[in-house]
């Protein structure tokens, strides 16, 4: 049997209502880490179950060892929640994110980890080359979503929806994760490192066979507006009067040209301007414009006071422990066993 490796791995693996499957993808993981080198514990978050998910997993756990831990939600939060639910107590070096419906493979998981590794990156993304879900439904508009992403926001994954992903959990622990941004988990790692460290790789992909699903169509429009919010943290988060300011710019001038074409028309031509809509519109841009400015100043002081009142810093030093980095790692933290 190889060596035990020391770096340790941390599973964590989200869920909601699987009392189907639960049993099953305890054994699968069991399987495929039989001969894992890493000393590793599995975290399983379930988020706020209406069945009987908590009692077979607790049952699950309890005959697999002290190694599997469950951490139980008091309500259903969502996927991001119960994920950073389970970074805040993972502890390990490697962390793997994986989710509960079995449709993505545990024993792409060793080789996952070994490729993180021997490629030198923090993150390494599964891709569904050969996705089995239906099209019209789910792969259709999980490309467009994915297209959109890559465009907005510069990082080349070609799957941000898979689950099953390995980071290294020193920069994984340096962001945050709120509301539904587990979909956009690349973009946020390349807010504090370097997107020629963030990789891919293809994993096998199999039909849910137990269960029901908890995705539909209707989450691609949420895709758009949780874009928009990535789009403002990853690039105006710590000068957020530029995106305010520039398009209140925009709005005075077009107000401006407005306003001034109709009082050439007034004055130059004689002609009247009361009853045109046109003047309204000028009127609404140029309010528009002012508060969109008097939100960016304000937005300005509030970003200032965000960073000089805490201990938080617009900029991350390579190899240097953030102050998120340097509590996890006080006497308090405990490690996986294997």
């Amino acid at each position: 049997m190889p060596a035990a490796d020391t770096t340790t791995v941390s599973l964590i693996i989200p869920l909601q209502n699987e009392a189907e499957v639960v049993e099953l993808l305890l054994q699968r993981i069991h399987e495929a880490l039989a001969s894992f080198t890493h000393p590793w514990e599995l975290i399983l978050v379930d988020d706020g179950s209406t069945d009987d998910t908590l009692t077979r997993a607790q049952t699950a756990a309890d005959s697999a060892g002290p190694h599997v831990r469950i951490i139980a939600l008091t309500r259903h939060f969502g996927k991001t929640d119960a994920l950073q639910a389970g970074i805040d107590h993972a502890g390990g070096d490697i962390i793997v994110m994986l989710d509960g419906d079995l449709q993505d493979d545990p024993a792409d998981i060793p080789r996952m980890v070994a490729e993180l590794e021997a490629r030198e990156l923090d993150l390494l993304a599964g891709w569904r080359v050969h996705r089995q879900d239906p099209l019209i439904m789910r792969k259709i508009p999980s490309r467009i979503a994915n297209w959109l992403i890559r465009k907005v926001t510069g990082v080349s994954v070609h799957d941000y929806g898979c689950g099953l992903k390995v980071f290294r959990g020193s920069v994984l622990r340096r962001i945050r994760l709120y509301g539904e941004m587990h979909r956009f988990i690349p973009a946020w790692m390349a807010s504090v490192t370097s997107p020629t460290r963030i990789g891919e790789t293809e994993v096998t992909h199999h039909p849910r066979e137990l269960g029901q699903s908890k995705y539909g169509i209707g989450r691609s429009f949420r895709v758009v507006i949780d874009l928009l919010t990535v789009l403002f943290f990853l690039r105006f988060r710590a000068r957020p009067g530029h995106f305010f300011g520039v398009i209140g710019l925009a709005f005075g001038a077009l107000g401006s040209f407005i306003l001034g074409y109709l009082a050439w028309v007034k004055f130059v031509l004689g002609e009247s301007i009361g009853t045109r809509p046109l003047l309204l519109t000028g009127i609404v841009f140029v309010i528009a414009s002012i508060q969109l400015l008097t939100t960016g100043v304000l937005a300005e002081l509030l970003a200032r006071t965000y960073y000089e009142s805490s201990s938080r810093r617009s900029y991350v030093i390579a190899g240097e422990d953030t102050p998120e980095e340097a509590q996890f790692r006080s006497p308090r933290k405990t490690s996986p066993t294997g």
